[in-house]
């Protein structure tokens, strides 16, 4: 069994900065993709970014210049910084590990339960 566990969530006034960080467990041989996606009430989940295996990012244009996601130390591992937080940005952040192998026939998608990120003005 996978699961995603986040951290990093909290309250923060706008212009500050938050370091989200999601770990994988479980038996994982590999891994396509590992990203970050949120869900602000009333609305559906997007994509905030993402990181392939090769190191190839990509970005919602509205976090460009302010978010930086990269793999963490840990294996298994993605991190998201960030930068000059705005309350629009307020969400429950989700992370995705994407095309997941564990030794079954099919890769599979995970995501874990979500943490909120609160910008106050």
């Amino acid at each position: 069994q996978v699961q995603l566990v986040e951290s990093g969530g909290g309250l923060v006034q706008a212009g500050g900065s938050l370091r989200l960080s999601c770990t994988a467990s479980g038996v994982i041989f590999s891994i396509r993709a590992m990203g970050w996606y949120r869900q602000a009430p009333g609305k559906q989940r997007e994509l905030v970014a993402l990181i392939t295996n090769s190191g190839s990012t990509t970005y919602a244009d509205f976090v460009k210049g302010r978010f930086t996601i990269s793999t963490g130390t840990a294996k298994n591992t993605v991190d998201l910084l960030m930068n000059s937080l705005e309350p629009e940005d307020t969400a429950v952040y989700y992370c995705k590990a994407a095309g997941v192998s564990t030794g079954r026939i099919y890769a599979m998608d995970y995501w874990g339960a979500g943490t909120l990120v609160t910008v106050s003005s």
